[in-house]
């Protein structure tokens, strides 16, 4: 009967070889050879420490400990006091690719962004804030492209109001669901903006239809989806729009301490030239000030420049307020959460607590899941090798999920290196030593990175949209698989005559008693159907003349190459078929 043995959802290296019974030195020799590179105080979640017994072969069943509940609230929904204040909502738009989210956004601040995107679909999360009645808005604007789920997600999060873009003349799409679920899932309001309404082949009722099926039912089919008409083409029915978002603002009474530490989300980070380190944030609560201490994450700051997402410069930022922060010590994460402290020796040691909890978090490259593939599939898979480097970190995780959802049981990504910033002379050097391909996403590489790029035959890629990059590594992996071999029979041959043979060739004659015979081809010549030997059928003629085929019914001689001496005899027979090979597609599970 097998042992069991109760572990918290994480244990140390250390304390499960402890618990087994066994050698440290065994336990870490096993996670290494799973892909796991863990010291003895490194800790392994539950489901990684039970396939690693299992591997050993050892007679344990392990029962997860349940952790007592505790009652947290959630960071994006935090706890207003008494005395908070009404705040400006956040609203987040959503939907599929090309259905005219930007566009949308364009009519309400009167910008032109879309013309600017490449392949004109929108590729991080932009935040910006207007002004209508003398009250203001925050907007987020989220990409639509299948492979920015992550951002998508992420944005749903952060907002009170998400407005479901949805084109009049296509209808209800792939990412329109998905958008659909997020918002649901974070537990916000939905309004939904038919765009294009002026477009030939609109209709308007197809989609409220659409939208039922996904439980969006509008309200004048008695729901309480608000659904509102609009064209940003042309400006129709966007002031309604604005109107029905401070209602629903109004409805759900918008609320945010201030008088508290400044809290929120950090939306996007990259590096530019000259300032380092630049986060755009939503703050949550609280006011931000110029020269306070901010952690996220793994880094902090002290507020060195702090900007509206338009590049003004401002001293403070309330709650809702999107800003762009200067003066992180290192790039903080996508996604991290942020919060003031009093000073920086308060910052420094919450940073550096975050960071050595990500530095023992094994997890970090391999899931339990991602262990069972690795355990599980075949010696023979092919990895691609590439370095990542994109514009900002919103847009490194997507382009890192995209790449990793192409594994299959053949082929896979081995992402070497990612990072944000430009293409630089470390990436070259890793790129030479480890025979990595480099892609940049909306970043650049000088002028002399391409030469020594090219000196040294780096794959070095450059792009400015997401799926052109995904399709040429699909590409790059489908080039790795085995390819199909497809095989077709033309005719047979009965041999009545055999007139040369040597070690590696031999004529013979006959007649074609099915199909055709042509050249260049291959043949099995087979007796009694039993295979003999697999031939190059090289040459035919008919008569003294050379041909390129022979029908059934026509009599011809055979020129074949063998392998080695082939002892055919009259009455044997050749089948002949053409062998070809094709490119395989990936499937994904």
């Amino acid at each position: 009967m097998a042992t069991t043995i109760e572990v918290e959802d994480t244990i140390t290296v250390g304390a499960l070889a402890e618990r087994l019974m066994i050698p440290v030195t065994k336990l870490i020799t096993e996670l290494m050879k799973n892909g796991i590179m863990a010291t003895v105080n490194e800790r392994i979640d539950f489901d990684t420490a039970q396939i690693i017994i299992e591997e050993l072969g050892l007679d344990i069943e392990l029962k997860e400990k349940q952790a007592q509940a505790q009652s947290v609230p959630s960071r994006h929904k935090p706890t207003n006091s008494d005395k908070a204040l009404s705040r400006p909502p956040v609203v987040a738009v959503m939907g599929h690719v090309d259905h005219g989210k930007t566009s949308l956004l364009d009519a309400i601040r009167d910008a032109k962004v879309a013309e600017s995107e490449a392949g004109g679909i929108t590729q991080h999360i932009s935040a910006y804030q207007v002004e209508h009645k003398g009250r203001k808005i925050t907007f987020l604007d989220t990409p639509g492209h299948e492979a920015f789920a992550a951002i998508r997600e992420h944005g749903a999060q952060l907002t009170d109001i998400v407005i479901l873009v949805v084109a009049a003349d296509d209808g209800v799409k792939p990412q329109t669901i998905e958008a659909i679920r997020y918002a649901q899932k974070a537990g916000v309001k939905i309004i939904v903006a038919i765009n294009k309404i002026d477009k030939d082949g609109a209709d308007p009722n197809r989609i409220k239809q659409q939208l039922a099926e996904h439980n969006l039912l509008v309200e004048e089919w008695g729901g309480d989806t608000v659904v509102q008409e609009v064209s940003a083409k042309t400006g129709k029915g966007i002031p309604e729009l604005i109107d029905m978002i401070l209602l629903v603002a109004d409805v759900e009474d918008l609320r945010a301490d201030m008088d508290v530490p400044a809290r929120g989300l950090i939306i996007e980070a990259h590096v530019e030239t000259g300032r380092g380190p630049v986060a755009h944030a939503l703050i949550e609560s609280g006011i931000l000030e110029q020269g306070q201490f901010i952690v996220a994450g793994a880094t902090y700051a002290k507020v060195r420049n702090l900007e509206t997402t338009l590049g003004k410069s401002i001293k403070q930022a309330g709650p809702s307020t999107p800003v762009a922060i200067t003066g992180f010590k290192t790039l903080p994460e996508f996604a991290d959460e942020f919060m003031a402290v009093k000073n920086e020796k308060e910052a420094r040691s919450a940073a550096e607590k975050a960071a050595a909890e990500r530095r023992t978090s094994v997890n970090r490259g391999v899931s339990s899941t991602e262990l069972l593939r690795l355990i599980n599939r075949s010696n023979e898979v092919q990895e691609l090798k590439v370095i990542i480097k994109a514009d900002v970190q919103g847009s490194l995780t997507s382009v890192i999920d995209s790449l990793k959802a192409l594994d299959t049981d053949e082929v896979s990504v081995r992402i070497v290196s990612s990072g944000v910033g430009a293409v630089t002379d470390n990436d070259l050097r890793l790129s030479k030593t480890t025979d990595a391909r480099i892609y940049g996403f909306n970043v650049n590489a000088s002028s002399s990175i391409r030469q020594q790029a090219v000196r040294d035959r780096i794959d070095l890629h450059l792009y400015n949209v997401i799926y052109e990059l995904i399709d040429d590594v699909k590409a790059e992996l489908e080039q790795l698989l085995t390819p199909e071999i497809i095989e077709t029979d033309i005719g047979t041959l009965v041999v009545k005559g055999i007139f040369n043979t040597t070690k590696t060739s031999l004529i013979c004659g006959g007649e074609v008693t099915k199909g055709k015979l042509s050249v260049p081809a291959l043949a099995r010549a087979t007796r009694k159907k039993q295979l003999l030997m697999e031939v190059e059928v090289t040459g035919l003629k008919r008569g003294p003349t050379d041909v390129k085929e022979v029908l059934e019914g026509e009599m011809c001689g055979v020129s074949l190459a063998t392998p080695s001496r082939l002892d055919l005899q009259l009455g044997d027979r050749l089948e002949c078929f053409i062998r070809e090979t094709k490119q395989r597609q990936l499937i994904y599970k």
